[in-house]
């Protein structure tokens, strides 16, 4: 696909798909790292002297024009991380606002999904767009799995490219799984293996260990005959999880669960534990974190690996002392990242806050803040917005 160095933006009115879907306290961003991701492809556009137009959804309004999901505060706090005003429209409009831009201006535009053309990418609303711009750029990965009118529908009307966010993404991506440095671990972790199924399959031929945790492995060692007392666990998939281990075992993919395990009688903060090998857990209580020893061993294992690819918590680590395992690992992998001998990238759900907390964000090779769009390309489902742009 082409990327921004394909383009002459000079004097073009480009028109930038992003994902300002940001979190808001009172009325303010809580967590610009959106925003923050944003600002490369908009600011090197502007310098250029493209005529940027910014598009973004915020909320689900379906169809509807719902003023509490405008993107109007949006403006303010776009125009602060690039450093340079930014003008705002809503689609009624946008063509005279767009008409009376110059050269390195920014335009951001209201919420496309005001609009009940956008989800169903109809074409009406697909031309309204098109007509306000010259080429068409989409930065926003977390988008690439909805196949909508400021998604999809416009890379077939304009000439289109990637932007840098976007491009970042897919090269860490490709990092992991298409090309990538071995031996390769995959740590799926999470509640429910029934949300993680897809993912569990389509990754077995391709990583040398997958490590399973948070409730997730209970399900497997419940399916392996080991008591679980009272944790979280999916006992009807049971047999499934005894195929996955199975097909794990004919493709040469090592299966890595908790050896040993922390204990409580309920969840919350500060509740008195219990640690315990994994087979001598008793039925009163639940499983809630990994223990040492599993640290230890995780530790060691991705100490031999040269790629990692990280989806989900360990164990409750919103509930300390339950974060300790998540921790402990996500910190391990972030000191091999720094000495430069693991490509680690992580995405999807509870992953980011996860990574936040143990204060190794920053220390990845990559982090993705896209939720739907990581676990569809974990699952090996085709995004549409990416095909949209290698077609």
């Amino acid at each position: 696909m082409r990327v921004l160095d394909d383009l002459s933006p000079r004097g073009a009115r480009v028109l930038v798909r992003v994902d300002l879907n940001v979190p808001m306290r009172d009325g303010r961003v809580s967590d610009g790292t959106r925003i923050e991701r944003a600002v490369p492809t908009l600011a090197e556009l502007a310098a250029a002297g493209a005529k940027v137009i910014v598009l973004s959804h915020f909320g689900r309004p379906r169809g509807q024009v719902v003023p509490e999901l405008s993107l109007t505060p949006l403006a303010q706090a776009l125009a602060a991380a690039l450093g340079r005003p930014v003008a705002f429209a809503d689609m009624a409009a946008a063509p005279d606002a767009v008409a009376k831009m110059t050269d390195g201006d920014v335009l951001l535009l209201e919420n496309v999904r005001f609009d009940p053309g956008e989800e169903a990418n109809g074409s009406d609303f697909t031309q309204a767009l098109a007509a306000l711009g010259d080429i068409y750029v989409n930065d926003a990965f977390s988008c690439a799995h909805r196949a909508h009118a400021s998604t999809t529908g416009l890379a077939h009307l304009l000439p289109a490219a990637a932007g840098r966010a976007l491009q970042a993404e897919l090269t860490a991506l490709e990092a992991t799984l298409a090309s990538p440095r071995r031996p390769v671990a995959a740590l799926v972790g999470g509640a429910k293996v029934s949300s993680k199924l897809a993912v569990l399959g389509h990754l077995l031929d391709k990583v040398d260990q997958l490590i399973i945790g948070g409730g997730m492995a209970n399900t497997f060692l419940f399916a392996k005959g080991i008591a679980i007392g009272a944790s979280l666990c999916e006992t009807d998939l049971a047999e499934t999880a005894r195929e996955i281990i199975a097909k794990a075992g004919k493709v040469g993919c090592e299966i890595v669960l908790p050896v040993d395990v922390v204990l409580a009688r309920e969840l919350r903060a500060g509740a008195d534990t219990a640690t315990v090998p994994v087979d001598k857990v008793p039925g009163d209580m639940m499983i809630l974190d990994i223990g040492p020893a599993s640290v230890a061993d995780l530790t060691r294992r991705l100490a031999g690996c040269r790629t990692l690819l990280w989806n989900g918590p360990l164990g409750a680590f919103e509930f300390p002392p339950f974060d300790n395992g998540t921790v402990k690992v996500a910190q391990a992998a972030a000191a091999q990242t720094r000495a430069g001998e693991l490509t680690s990238v992580a995405g999807g759900g509870d992953t980011v806050a996860a990574l936040a907390h143990a204060g190794v964000a920053n220390d990845f090779t990559y982090v993705s803040t896209a939720g739907g769009a990581f676990l569809e390309w974990l699952e090996g489902k085709p995004l549409p917005g990416i095909e949209a742009l290698e077609s």
